[in-house]
């Protein structure tokens, strides 16, 4: 009886590999299934959608405390560095839209063109554009362009142009762009990528969109959330998000509040650097309650940080 109960499930399991290989788009179980640990909502396409908020306070923070709290996580492989950025200086962050491309063959080619038609993909322009397609706002296009140069431009400044319309976001390729000089002119884009070329795309195939993909060191899923700097790209997966954040800003408030208090020499300065005295925690929690700007730290995040506070 445990036998063939084994054999059906491997049968079942077999099943759904096989429907999921004949995919080119995820099924929205299947990226479920791949973002199982996160608890929240999810947009239609099964990504977790991470509040806007928590994106936006993600900017603030820096490449090395991300790295350090995924370490602490046990997830050690996230960064991906020396890359050709379109405009360095600025901090790009949102949710990670995944496409494979693989070189052409022509029995891969047909039988991804075949599978595009049924899934009901666009037939006008080249296939390049079927990840494009289901890009919506706050979206990042990752994709892996097995680090391809000349004839692996995924994008130039019209589709550029087109995904920040979508998205109001950018891209991180690792392979190439076309038409760097109208990219950058476009306001609002980024481009984190591996190199650039006047070349148009050539011989090469999308073979998933929204499946997990390898980008240089790392291995990204369809609804993590990336960060990306001048100093390098992070892929964070996306149950982490809400706690990295929480612990980075929790950080800067209190050096923030620690600086108010100095300049204020209402505490001698070890009393305001070591061990906070209760009176010193009720002040803090005062001041963050008028804090200004929103925050994405909770009452109960709160309450667990001054706890550890001895």
């Amino acid at each position: 009886m445990i036998k063939k109960t084994l054999v059906v499930l491997a049968i079942t399991f077999s099943g759904s590999l096989l429907a999921q290989a004949q995919r080119i788009g995820s099924s929205v179980e299947y990226v479920t299934a791949l973002t199982a640990n996160w608890k929240g909502a999810r947009l239609p396409d099964g990504r977790p959608n991470v509040p806007d908020l928590v994106l936006e306070r993600l900017q603030n923070c820096t490449l090395e405390q991300i790295w350090g709290y995924l370490g602490n996580k046990g997830y050690r492989n996230q960064v991906e560095k020396n890359w050709i950025i379109l405009k360095p200086g600025e901090t790009m962050t949102g949710r990670v839209v995944t496409a494979q491309f693989m070189p052409t063959r022509p029995d891969l080619d047909s039988l991804v063109r075949k599978q595009g038609k049924a899934e009901g993909r666009s037939q006008k322009g080249g296939i390049n554009i079927w990840p494009i397609d289901v890009l919506t706002k706050g979206d990042i296009y990752v994709a892996d362009g097995y680090g391809k140069i000349k004839d692996g431009t995924l994008i130039g400044s019209s589709l550029g142009n087109a995904i920040y319309g979508k998205t109001g976001k950018g891209v991180i390729f690792y392979g190439s762009v076309r038409d760097m000089q109208e990219l950058k002119d476009t306001k609002g884009f980024n481009a984190w990528v591996k190199g650039h070329d006047p070349s148009y795309i050539k011989d090469m195939t999308p073979t998933s969109i929204n499946a997990p993909i390898r980008v240089g060191e790392v291995t990204v899923f369809p609804g993590d959330v990336v960060f990306a700097n001048e100093y390098g790209v992070v892929f964070i997966p996306a149950h982490l998000v809400e706690g990295l954040v929480s612990a980075s800003e929790m950080t800067a408030l209190r050096d923030e509040f620690e600086r108010v208090l100095l300049q204020q020499g209402k505490y001698p300065s070890g009393e305001i650097h070591g061990d906070w005295s209760a009176k010193i925690k009720d002040e803090f929690r005062a001041w963050v309650g008028k804090y200004p700007k929103k925050l994405a730290i909770t009452q109960k995040d709160l309450d667990a940080y001054l706890a550890k506070e001895h």
